[in-house]
């Protein structure tokens, strides 16, 4: 893709991630901030890959004059996601909605922060149509441990959905949080929508589509 960035001398996005941080040791998260990755662990082929990726994106823009933006992309969550793709909001969500325990794996406490799907369209936006080249972190700032989370669905969804403990992930980042201090200088964009605002838009369009798919077994 750069290649044919390159010959049709096109402006080329990479949507890395906040994976690129790994289990940061900074906290929150800068621009600037080199990361803490294990670059032979189980998550290392997703986390080395997006790193190795801003890296080429890089030297095709230094040695061969690309135009390049790098978007680093914080956890997003929205309508129209695949319902089993195995991210923690989509889990719990879908878990709540199927009245099946909420999997929580380690004690909890880990944090991440969730940004909603139009949020990091106008940031990826802004970005593109912007003069900067990056990286910028596009995330929400809020914080929040995956049992807040769990709590969140609970209210929104089901009062009664209870939670599952399992034993933690290997290389689970610790902490996730933002420092969007630069994209809102730059690029004039910060995001909009809280968890609180947003999980319902989400969990509408879990439920239909869930609900689509029982009747669906049940006609069988």
């Amino acid at each position: 893709m750069l290649g044919l960035a390159k010959r049709v001398k096109a402006r080329f996005l990479i949507t890395s991630t906040s994976e690129v941080y790994g289990d940061p040791l900074e906290h929150p998260q800068k621009e600037t901030y080199w990361g803490h990755v294990n670059p032979i662990g189980v998550r290392s082929c997703y986390d080395e890959g997006k790193r190795t990726a801003e890296t080429l994106t890089m030297d095709y823009h230094r040695n061969e004059g690309v135009e390049v933006r790098i978007a680093r992309i914080f956890n997003t969550y929205g309508p129209r996601m695949c319902l089993e793709d195995g991210r923690v909001v989509s889990n719990f969500v879908s878990q709540a909605i199927r009245k099946q325990p909420m999997t929580v794996y380690g004690d909890g406490k880990q944090t991440r922060s969730f940004q909603y799907v139009s949020d990091l369209v106008d940031g990826l936006m802004a970005l593109m149509e912007g003069d900067h080249v990056g990286p910028f972190n596009l995330g929400n700032p809020g914080e929040f441990t995956m049992l807040e989370l769990a709590q969140v669905v609970k209210e929104t969804i089901d009062a009664n959905a209870s939670i599952e403990f399992k034993e933690n992930t290997a290389d689970d980042p610790q902490k996730r949080k933002p420092d969007i201090s630069k994209a809102k200088e730059l690029l004039n964009w910060e995001p909009k929508v809280t968890l609180r605002e947003g999980l319902p838009l989400m969990a509408s369009d879990f439920m239909y589509r869930i609900l689509k798919e029982i009747e669906g077994d049940d006609d069988k």
